[in-house]
Order: C-alpha cells, then sequence, then structure tokens
C-alpha cells in the first residue's frame, strides 16, 4: 500500500471517530486463507473507512485486523500469532502486536497487543469484536462464523 502521510492530530481524530457499517449485509468471516473488506463510514458520512480481515492458511490461528482509512492510510492493525514485527528502531515485537499510525511512519511501529484489550487472540471472532469496539465501530457489521471459518 502506498505511503500516505497525514497529521498525527489528524490520524488521532480519524482513529477516535466513530464508524457505522455501510448496510445491513451478513458477512461470512474469512476461511483461512480467505480475506474480507468491509465498508464503513462516520455517522454524517462524510469519512469512509475500510475493516479488512485476512487469516492465515496454513496456521488456523493467525489473522490480521486492520480499519484504514481515506482508502490507504492504515490507522490500526492488529497481527495475531504471526512472525516477529521489526520496529524502524530495530525493537522487535513479538506478535500478538498491534500497529497505530505513527506521523512520519504511517504504519511502521507496532506494540505489543494490549491483554487488557486482546485477551483471547487465540479466539479469532472474540478479537475481531474487540478490535471493532478499539477502532471505536459502534455499529458493527453482521459477522456470521462458518463452519470452517
Amino acid at each position: 500500500m502506498a505511503d500516505i502521510n497525514i497529521t498525527q492530530a489528524d490520524a488521532d481524530t480519524l482513529i477516535a471517530m466513530e464508524k457505522q457499517c455501510v448496510d445491513d449485509k451478513q458477512w461470512s468471516f474469512p476461511v483461512p486463507g480467505g480475506r474480507l473488506a468491509i465498508p464503513l463510514a462516520s455517522p454524517d458520512r462524510r469519512e469512509n473507512f475500510m475493516l479488512d480481515v485476512t487469516r492465515g492458511q496454513i496456521k488456523l490461528t493467525k489473522a490480521t485486523y486492520q480499519n484504514r482509512a481515506r482508502q490507504a492510510i492504515v490507522l490500526m492493525r492488529l497481527d495475531l500469532d504471526g512472525p516477529p514485527h521489526r520496529n524502524p528502531d530495530d525493537q522487535e515485537i513479538l506478535c500478538s502486536h498491534l500497529h497505530v499510525y505513527r506521523e512520519g511512519y504511517g504504519d511502521k511501529w507496532a506494540i505489543p497487543a494490549p491483554p487488557d484489550i486482546y485477551p483471547e487472540t487465540r479466539n479469532l471472532l472474540a478479537t475481531f469484536q474487540a478490535f471493532m469496539r478499539h477502532c471505536n465501530v459502534t455499529v458493527p457489521p453482521n459477522i456470521q462464523m462458518g463452519l470452517f471459518s
């Protein structure tokens, strides 16, 4: 994805902004190896967001949840049960970890996933619901777990 810079104040505003699913569609949680992109919007519809879910194909507990604004700006990304991440200062952060937009770096910095927000990272649906709350998704999409989700 392209590096698109916005100010930290703008990013913080977008992160804190209330987000709502734009339709009543029923979404199926991706099967291993699958992906999903769910459109969201602010209540006044002035800002559009995307909520992405990507599942690992081999490791069933590997997943990535991401909230984007303005098509390409990654506001937050939660990586579960994947490889460690190396921050620009060369510090290695083990999985599960959370990327939060940082001015000048985009999503290149990560912190350990806060256990008070994400207590059950092996439970993909519960963690996805926690991620939506963390991103301030107040009207979440209708997500159904399939037989093989």
